[in-house]
């Protein structure tokens, strides 16, 4: 189950059912003292980071960080969300990020009169700054946002520099899943695929977007350099002798050196403000630390 929701919250660029009537969402603002249910876990992030996070009274599923968003009623999984669920908090509002489903359930809470403000989704530098300028709109918290934008755009920067001097990029297989053998993998127009660019790595599978079951032949044919898992999951319990017990990756790059990295999920994927320092870590995960000078 869980790995089957990494699937829906970190997979491909959003669904289009999420976006309907969105610029008429765009105009929605909270009032000052509204009480606010954060969905998605990058959005609730950046409540936290601009200090608004007395405003919020509920959070979803995937809002795990920081550790006090925990403490907070979970009024669902962000794409099977119960209209009646998040409403029996009796928000004020409701910001969500692009992709919050089922598009029905999504009906209902814009009809509820509740205002309803979602957030663009994107897996770049400047998806990111603009989620942060957009939450710091919704919220009336414009300068602390700019601030934040400003802080998080000198990250990435950082970022680019420490990037710039790979001229091998590593071939990254990030797998999602190895349940029952099957090693579901990230394609092309995934978080994961942007994350692992953004390292200054290069994805090891380029031939379909999205995720899918990986063929043996096509394990050995991407002949990655490292194994990419987040650090919970349905295959969290399993340590790099199991990973690489696997016939297949064994006979990788990556399997000869047991090179596997693991980093949380939200960290790794969220694209929220800690997205440039997640790519740096992978980063160094890769390519060792910079030399001190």
């Amino acid at each position: 189950m869980v790995a089957l929701l990494g699937v829906a919250l970190f997979a491909t660029a959003p669904a289009a059912a999420a976006q309907d009537t969105a610029s008429a969402q765009k105009q929605a603002a909270f009032a000052p003292d509204a009480s606010l249910v954060a969905i998605g876990g990058s959005i609730t992030e950046i409540v936290y980071a601009l200090g608004e996070e007395d405003r919020l009274v509920a959070r979803d599923t995937t809002s795990t960080w920081p550790e006090a968003a925990k403490a907070l009623p979970d009024v669902g999984y962000m794409r099977q969300l119960a209209p009646e669920g998040v409403l029996s908090v009796n928000p004020g509002g409701i910001l969500a990020i692009e992709g919050s489903g089922p598009p029905d359930a999504v009906h209902v809470l814009k009809e509820s009169g509740v205002p309803f403000v979602t957030i663009d989704e994107g897996y770049d530098r400047d998806s990111v700054l603009a989620k942060i300028r957009e939450v710091g709109e919704a919220l009336g918290a414009e300068e602390q946002a700019q601030a934040l934008s400003d802080e998080v755009a000198a990250e990435f920067d950082a970022l680019e520099e420490e990037t710039a001097a790979v001229s091998s990029p590593k071939r990254v297989l990030f797998l999602l899943s190895m349940q029952g053998g099957k090693l579901l993998a990230a394609g092309t127009g995934t978080a994961a695929d942007a994350m692992i660019q953004l390292s200054g790595g290069e994805n090891a599978i380029s031939g379909y977007e999205g995720y899918k079951a990986l063929s043996e032949e096509a394990v050995l044919d991407a002949a990655p350099d490292a194994v990419l898992m987040m650090a919970q999951g349905a295959s969290h319990g399993i340590g790099t002798d199991q990973v690489f017990a696997n016939p297949a990756l064994a006979a990788t790059p990556a399997g000869e050196a047991k090179n596997l990295i693991r980093m949380d999920g939200l960290y790794l994927l969220g694209f929220g403000p800690r997205a440039a320092s997640a790519a740096r870590e992978l980063h160094q995960a890769l390519y060792g630390a910079p030399a001190s000078h």
